[in-house]
């Protein structure tokens, strides 16, 4: 009932007398049940994340985790555009801590770009690309659905998921990207940096196999200080 409220809302805010009205109970029974409105509005918040990811659950990877990543963004704008009420309840930070849901929500998209980092696919480590995935998804659905009169053209979240993958994902990840008139370093720059992308990518790609399946020849010591060099030579600048 009272995410009905908040979806119909002209605002995105609700009152607990409106809910006790539409719900048929008194007051009473409401703080009982929630504590206060921020209570009602957090549970509010966690069906707002179970309906999330239920489409992420029923999603059935797919061979190539790239086209996984870049389907996420997609549903994620999708799904803000389908609830801007709901959606920036959800990611209000006057909230309460996150539910699990979005907890999950965020290890499915670590687990796509764990896949692509053991292709060779990953210019950072899973945890820290997904960080800066998230981030950036949620941002531009917040924009998208509080600035809708300033964000007017349809492919400002494409171009911006697609930048965003190019900082995270390996060239070869991407498919080739067209040069402009301002990409134009030396030949000893452009080396440089290929050379810097290939480690990064080469110390992704062993870091997401050895958490994937540790080695038997290494002490957790030992594992510990390589995942640590990995994820050093992974998240270089």
């Amino acid at each position: 009932m009272a995410a009905d409220l908040v979806a119909r809302s002209a605002n995105g805010d609700v009152s607990v007398r409106a809910v006790c009205e539409a719900a048929g109970v008194g007051a009473p029974t409401l703080y009982r049940n929630f504590g206060d409105k921020e209570g009602l509005l957090s549970a509010v918040v966690d069906q707002g994340f179970d309906t999330y990811l239920a489409t992420k659950k029923h999603h059935s990877p797919r061979a190539d985790p790239v086209e996984d990543l870049r389907d996420g963004w997609d549903s994620h704008v999708d799904f803000a555009l389908r609830n801007p009420n709901r959606y920036r309840l959800m990611n209000s930070p006057a909230m309460r801590t996150p539910p699990g849901a979005a907890l999950e929500s965020h290890r499915i998209l670590e687990r796509d770009l764990g896949r692509a980092a053991a292709r060779g696919g990953l210019r950072l480590t899973p945890e820290l690309a997904a960080q800066v995935v998230m981030s950036a998804n949620v941002g531009v659905a917040l924009m998208l659905v509080s600035r809708p009169s300033t964000f007017t053209d349809p492919s400002t979240s494409r171009r911006v998921r697609d930048a965003v993958h190019a900082a995270v994902l390996a060239p070869e990840a991407t498919g080739p990207r067209t040069a402009s008139a301002d990409d134009s370093p030396d030949e000893s720059d452009g080396a440089d940096s290929a050379d810097r992308t290939q480690v990064a990518s080469a110390a992704a790609r062993l870091g997401a196999l050895l958490h994937r399946s540790p080695s038997s020849v290494l002490s957790t010591t030992e594992a510990a200080l390589m995942t640590e060099w990995l994820n050093r030579l992974s998240n270089a600048p």
